[in-house]
Order: C-alpha cells, then structure tokens, then sequence
C-alpha cells in the first residue's frame, strides 16, 4: 500500500486543530516503543511525552473547572477532574481526533489488534498534547484541551463517579460481595507494563479492562462490568 506522509500529517493535524512547527514532536507521540528496534527505554517513542502530557492536560483542566464552577467545593471539583483525565476520557478523545490509523507500532502488536486498545489510545492523547504544548507552549496546549475535553463538561460527564467507587457501591446495594480484582496477565518490557485486571463478583462473569497500570486496569475492569451489566455508572 503507498503510503502518503504528507497528507497523513495534514490530515491527522487538521483533526486535532495544531500545525506542528517541529514534525518530528507529532511522530513521536504516535510511536510506541515497539516500533523501535531494541525497545530502548529512553527511544523516541511517546512515553515521556505521555508523562508531561498527562500534567498539562491536569492542569489545564483544573484551571477549566476553577472557572467554569465557582461554588463547588475541593471534593466535588476533584470528583470531576479525576472523571475528565481519566484514560478512558483521553482515548475517546483520541478517537475523536483519529488518531488510531496513524500510531507506529510494533509488527505483533499490530496483528494483535493493539491499535484499538483504550490504554495506548490514552496514552497517545497525552503524548499529543505534550507534543503541542512542547511545540507551541500552553496557551496552544490550552486551546486544544478546551476544545477537546470542554465539551464533556457540557454533555454531562462531569457528574461520572470513578467505576470502581460505582460498581461497589452498586454491590453493597444488592447485597453482594464487593468487587475483587485479579490480575489475569500482564505483557510488556518491565518499563512498559500493560496489565489485564479482572473485576469480578461472585455469580456473574468476570470483566476484564487493561491499563499501563494496575490501578488503571482497574477501573477500566470495573467499567466493564457496569457496561455489560447495564448499570447505570452516573451518579
């Protein structure tokens, strides 16, 4: 298949609302280590810029909810920020943006459907917006994440309590066990772990989430569960 650089950059670009100045800071957002030969843990790959991406879009976002809710106190505030930055948030916004056709990865992990993973397409939001804050400062990062994530304010995601939190309480309603979680496996090279956590009750069926953490893991494990059970995660 020929492949079209140029047009691929324009076109990834034009979605996410950024002309790179610096291409090669949009390249490696989009490149997982395993595209790279020998994995090195400090190759131009996006995991540092996931970790500063992941604090700009922190910051910029608690900024957002300083303003935007006057009267709410630190707890409600924290409530919404941790449902606003959290990796599934980030990998619908990815997908808004497109991203998934143009992330560079590794021959395996690409016959094994990894492109579509919620965890690597949080992890190369962040590394997006590292990319532009780092290409263009925090006012081009700010712009971006508003126009990203501010709509989730509007639609009603704010009010999301964290699955974990959601499915148990929902256990303890019903009389149930709480949830426990199991770690079913995990792959990776030791500095790029991605587990697979069960989320599991008894008499139902486990559920399972992935995350480049076990705590991540978690709650995507949980969301699962309250997905495929049909209970309502809102508050």
């Amino acid at each position: 298949m020929t492949r079209r650089p140029a047009l691929e950059r324009s076109d990834l670009e034009a979605s996410i609302g950024h002309i790179f100045g610096n291409g090669e800071l949009l390249t490696r957002a989009l490149t997982h280590i395993s595209a790279l030969p020998g994995t090195p843990a400090s190759g131009p790959h996006y995991q540092r810029m996931e970790f500063l991406g992941d604090r700009v879009l922190g910051l910029v976002i608690a900024d957002l909810l300083y303003r935007t809710f006057p009267d709410e106190d630190e707890g409600a505030l924290s409530r919404r920020l941790a449902d606003l930055v959290r990796k599934e948030a980030c990998a619908e916004v990815a997908e808004a943006w497109g991203v998934s056709p143009y992330i560079r990865l590794g021959t395996g992990e690409k016959q094994s459907g990894m492109r579509k993973k919620t965890a690597l397409l949080g992890d190369v939001c962040e590394a997006l917006i590292a990319a532009v804050y780092l290409d263009a400062g925090l006012e081009a990062a700010r712009a971006l994440i508003e126009r990203s994530f501010g709509p989730r304010l509007a639609a009603g995601h704010r009010s999301r309590r964290d699955a974990k939190s959601a499915l148990q309480e929902w256990a303890m309603g019903k009389g149930l066990v709480i949830p426990l979680y199991r770690e079913v496996r995990r792959t990776g090279p030791d500095h790029a772990p991605v587990f697979v956590i069960a989320a599991e009750i008894p008499g139902f069926e486990p559920a399972e989430g992935e995350g480049t953490s076990k705590k991540t893991a978690e709650h995507a494990a949980a969301a699962e569960f309250l997905r495929r059970e049909g209970i309502e995660e809102l508050a």
